[in-house]
């Protein structure tokens, strides 16, 4: 695998696990258009290239909400212990609704994963779910209202967890639907995107681990793919801490309607190559 596909692909990854453009959706099609065949039939080894991305964008996430986290684990810990819950905090109760919020993906993933690995190769679904989940972005980014992440309850993590669920398939953008269900939630747009990128942090943490136990079964990353993987995770790392960084600065004065846009755009493009026998 050349260092340059890894870059690409770490580049691709990082911005678009939370910029909400669907990252899985990406992945697959930026080898699709530029005709990459890195892992021919090594099926295993693709899918621990796509870990090692998924965990350098968690290093960034966590990077950039390291004090929120530390905070989280205190508080968290108070609530279970009887002697401490009077001291407990809304940062405490938020930390176990992040937890319950991972809840349905995880089931949902867990079920479905063979399922899922499928559907990567169906470009004209992911196109299709880039335009669907675009137009539910924009109407429920009109829809949303003054909420802070402090008013974030029970009923909303899972709502939001069952929209991440709904993300195992390429194209709807795990970010894209988390913010577009606390939008619905009449959630502010700052705080629909923090808490879509904190609720994020326990399903990448969860799905790595799941899948980082296969790829070990399957005998570990080749040598001649290690300097490619760490590139790789490097550079997601990087640009999915700017993601973060840029896209919470961005909507502090702007809507999402750019992403709307984006979307749209790409989704038709897809579709239109497909119906065109691009690659085929």
């Amino acid at each position: 695998m050349p260092i340059f596909h890894a870059i690409v692909l770490g580049i691709v990854q990082g911005l678009s696990e939370f910029i909400p453009i669907s990252s899985s959706g990406h992945l697959a099609l930026v080898p699709w258009l530029f005709g990459w065949d890195d892992f021919g039939d090594q099926e295993s080894l693709a899918k621990a290239f796509d870990v090692a991305l998924h965990i350098g964008t968690l290093a960034g996430a966590l990077a950039y909400f390291w004090s929120d986290i530390v905070g989280f684990a205190k508080d968290g810990l108070r609530l279970v212990i009887p002697a401490n819950r009077a001291d407990s905090t809304p940062q405490g109760r938020m930390a176990w609704l992040l937890v319950v919020s991972a809840v349905p993906a995880a089931i949902t993933g867990a079920a479905l994963d063979s399922t899922i690995e499928r559907l990567d190769d169906e470009f004209w679904l992911i196109g299709v779910m880039l335009i669907i989940g675009a137009v539910l972005l924009l109407v429920a980014d009109r829809l949303g209202g003054p909420r802070d992440a402090e008013s974030f309850r029970l009923r909303d993590a899972l709502l939001m967890g069952l929209g991440q669920a709904a993300a195992l398939q390429p194209g709807v953008s795990r970010s894209g639907v988390t913010i577009t269900v606390a939008r619905a939630l009449k959630f502010d747009r700052v705080a629909a995107a923090r808490l879509s990128f904190l609720m994020s942090l326990p399903i990448i943490a969860g799905a790595g681990a799941y899948k980082f136990l296969d790829v070990l079964g399957e005998g570990g990353i080749p040598a001649d793919f290690r300097a490619p993987f760490a590139v790789g995770m490097a550079t997601s790392a990087l640009t999915g801490y700017a993601a973060v960084w840029g896209t919470i600065r961005f909507v502090q004065t702007r809507t999402f309607s750019p992403f709307v846009l984006y979307r749209v755009v790409a989704g038709m493009a897809v579709v239109g190559l497909v119906a065109g026998g691009f690659n085929s």
